[in-house]
Formats: structure tokens, C-alpha cells, sequence
């Protein structure tokens, strides 16, 4: 029998991981789940979630988040870019327009895993 490996996206990983404070977190784990906690360190990565979570219907596009920043729409494009690739938003494309939202999962497992730590 040949073994093989199991490739996890950084959302899956989280998702079968204890509580930081249950026990430690893998080696592997880390590195899986380091860029979901690396895309939400920008701060303006962490204000397009939050603008996207809180947008009426829960979603949102370009057009919609462009003037909460003094930033170019390239730039506001490339960042929720990044949060889509790491599996924390979801985005469907209308016409010429990319609508985004939150994919509740992986803020639920982020939240579960640094939950367990002792305050």
C-alpha cells in the first residue's frame, strides 16, 4: 500500500486543529495556517473584511468599498485579492463586477483555534 499525502488548503487545516490551548499546534499546521492569520495582519485587509461582513446583503464589490480608503482601486482589488486566495472571502463575478463576501468558516475556525488560549 503506498502512502500518500494529504494536501490542505490553509482553511481545512484550520478547521481540524484543537484550540491553541488544548495542546500545541503542529509544525505543519503553523505553516498551513500562518497565511490566513498573515493576510489578516494588514490593516487594511482586516477593515475590507470587516466593510464586506458588515455590507448590506453581506456582499460587496469595488465599487462599494473604494471610498472608505485613500487608496487606488488597483490596490483595493489586489488586497481583497489576497484575502480570497487564502479562503477568507468568496467572490462571484456580475458583468464587469466582482462581488465579495465572507466565507464564514475560516473566520469560525480562526476564531475557535485562538479561542482556547488562556486570557
Amino acid at each position: 500500500m503506498s502512502k500518500s499525502l494529504v494536501e490542505l488548503t490553509p482553511v481545512e487545516t484550520v478547521a481540524c486543529c484543537a484550540p491553541l490551548g488544548r495542546q500545541p499546534l503542529p509544525a505543519a499546521a503553523a505553516e498551513r495556517i500562518a497565511p490566513l492569520l498573515k493576510a489578516l495582519a494588514d490593516p487594511v485587509r482586516l477593515r475590507l473584511l470587516s466593510l464586506v461582513a458588515s455590507h448590506v446583503g453581506g456582499e460587496a464589490c469595488v465599487c462599494d468599498l473604494n471610498d472608505a480608503f485613500d487608496l487606488s482601486q488597483p490596490t483595493i482589488s489586489h488586497h481583497l485579492k489576497v484575502l480570497h486566495e487564502c479562503g477568507l472571502l468568496g467572490r462571484s463575478k456580475r458583468g464587469v463586477w466582482v462581488y465579495y463576501r465572507v466565507e464564514p468558516g475560516p473566520l469560525a475556525d480562526l476564531g475557535a483555534l485562538i479561542g482556547g488560549v488562556a486570557t
